[in-house]
């Protein structure tokens, strides 16, 4: 099991909305506060594992916050901002940051990088995160899938979509759910996208294939 409170500092609603939903769907509780004074109270009483701090707010910015945080306490912190200039992501290091996402970012990419910040800081209760069902290995690290010990060439969206269902296994996802979760909230697709995605996956699968499941009118689920 991961750590699994996440708190989301960050004060555009729809922002802190979008990123909890990817969050809660990866399994993880998330707390929310709308500027660094609101979140410095929360810390107190919630002791988040990570903090997600986006670097524009009223009141007390990231960096200002990221300062008090790390006076208290050696919580990790990844930073959000619409600044990709490299002085900014330098700065922000700096100050203790453990990352650095610029906006727009892809689902995806703040999963990833959530796992990658969360795994260094609690190397010793937090497995890496390799998923193993029956023959199928895939290897978040690596970013690898094999079958039967063979390596298969999977695209990123190929092994966004495989990670998912094999994580969740059992668990129906509509075609919506999907692509908002592996191709993100902004993403032009239909319904086909996903299912062109879901179909050379099962070819590149082989028989293990018929593993990833159609659920008429509603989506797709692995196994179970």
């Amino acid at each position: 099991m991961h750590p699994s409170t996440i708190m989301i500092i960050d004060d555009e609603q729809q922002m802190r909305s979008l990123i909890r939903t990817f969050l809660e769907k990866d399994g993880y509780h998330v707390v929310e506060a709308t500027d660094g004074m609101e979140a410095l109270e929360l810390i107190e009483k919630v002791s988040p594992h990570l903090l997600i701090v986006d670097v524009m707010m009223p009141y007390m910015d990231g960096f200002t916050l990221a300062k008090e945080v790390k006076r208290m306490s050696n919580t990790p912190l990844i930073f959000l901002s619409a600044k990709g200039e490299e002085w900014d992501k330098i700065h922000g290091l700096k100050l203790g940051g453990d990352d650095y996402i610029v906006k727009p970012f892809q689902p995806g990419e703040l999963l990833a990088r959530v796992e990658s910040v969360l795994r260094r800081t609690y190397q010793h209760n937090f497995t890496a995160d390799t998923l193993k069902v029956g023959p199928l290995v895939i290897d978040d690290d690596a970013h690898s899938v094999t079958l039967n010990g063979k390596p298969i060439s999977l695209t990123l969206k190929e092994f966004g979509l495989l990670r998912l269902l094999v994580k969740n296994k059992g668990r129906v996802y509509t075609r919506e759910q999907l692509l908002q979760t592996i191709w993100g909230e902004d993403h032009k697709g239909s319904a086909r996208t996903v299912d062109t995605h879901i179909k050379t996956l099962r070819l590149k699968l082989g028989a293990d294939g018929e593993l990833i499941e159609t659920v008429w009118g509603i989506g797709y689920k692995y196994g179970g």
